[in-house]
């Protein structure tokens, strides 16, 4: 069974920057889609960014220019630096892994962490 932990969240002003971790399990290998996901009370959750299993680096339009995501497969460890961050970005946010599905939507991924959340007050 997989597991992933997330680290990093807080709370901080508009403007201000962030960089969650997320530390997974060895039996999530190269093969994997890993993403951050974001989810906010009475809302869907929704993908922010990701890493294909061939290495292909997306996000969201809304955090475009803002976030960054790294992946660091010695440390099995993925993140996300969080710059500019808006009021809107308020939320919890998840990491997860999936195999032989897409990387882009909530049905893709088995694995889920705890999540972590941001707020970002005004």
């Amino acid at each position: 069974q997989a597991q992933l932990v997330e680290s990093g969240g807080g709370s901080v002003q508009a403007g201000g920057s962030l960089r969650l971790s997320c530390d997974y399990s060895e039996s999530i290998y190269g093969d994997y889609c890993v993403s951050w996901f974001r989810q906010v009370p009475g809302k869907e959750r929704e993908w922010v960014a990701g890493i294909d299993n061939g290495g292909k680096i997306g996000y969201a339009d809304s955090v475009k220019g803002r976030f960054t995501t790294s992946k660091d497969n010695a440390k099995n460890a993925l993140y996300l630096q969080l710059n500019s961050l808006k009021p809107e970005d308020t939320a919890m946010y998840y990491c997860a892994a999936g195999i032989g599905g897409g990387c882009y939507e909530v049905v893709d991924y088995t694995y889920w962490g705890q999540g972590t959340q941001v707020t970002v007050s005004s």
